[in-house]
């Protein structure tokens, strides 16, 4: 995987794993962002795991990218996901940089982290002019974190019937702000 072995100043990042099923679980339960993301809530948290980790393996097989586990480096927690994603915006192919994390390890600053590395590795290991984050328009907290990943709202459209923003940054913008 493309991602897979490499670290943070926090967080060890590796391809999922079947096992983490059972830690994702806890993504789905008590989590106010769930209407964010389109996800049916009439499911079981395992269900929902389940698909989610499985759409991943899918998109590991079919275009190299996809959610990575992300590991805090001292406990050992999975705290959630990020990585490179291929979305079809508006028919085009974009690479966004997409990430969640189980709601007890918000507001530590590994969503700001996560995403700062896969922004790093899209510029430096890929052929990209720019990269998206596509935001519900309530997620204040997701746009926090596109935000400090250097990105601007770009454009508001319907995604999936949910109204998003498509937050970007340029490989140029990006090349400014690592000065």
């Amino acid at each position: 995987m493309y991602a897979h072995g490499r670290t943070t100043e926090r967080l060890l990042i590796r391809k999922l794993e079947e096992l983490d099923i059972d830690h994702w679980k806890d993504f789905f339960i008590d989590n106010p962002s769930l209407p964010y993301l389109g996800i049916d809530e009439t499911k079981c948290p395992e269900e929902n795991a389940k698909e989610w980790i499985e759409l991943q393996f899918k998109r590991y097989e079919e275009s190299r990218y996809g959610h990575h586990a992300l590991i805090d480096k001292v406990s050992g927690d999975f705290v959630g996901m990020c990585g490179l994603l291929t979305q079809t915006i508006e028919e085009k192919q974009e690479i966004e940089v997409g990430y969640s994390l189980i709601p007890k390890y918000w507001g530590h600053g590994y969503a700001s982290e996560a995403a700062r590395f896969f922004r790093d590795f899209g510029f430096e290991n890929e052929d990209l002019d720019h990269i998206i984050s596509v935001i519900d328009i309530r997620n204040i907290a997701s746009q926090k974190v596109a935000v400090r990943n250097g990105m601007f709202i770009d454009r508001q459209i319907k995604y999936y019937n949910l109204d998003v923003y498509i937050y970007m940054i340029t490989k140029n913008e990006w090349e400014i702000l690592k000065t």
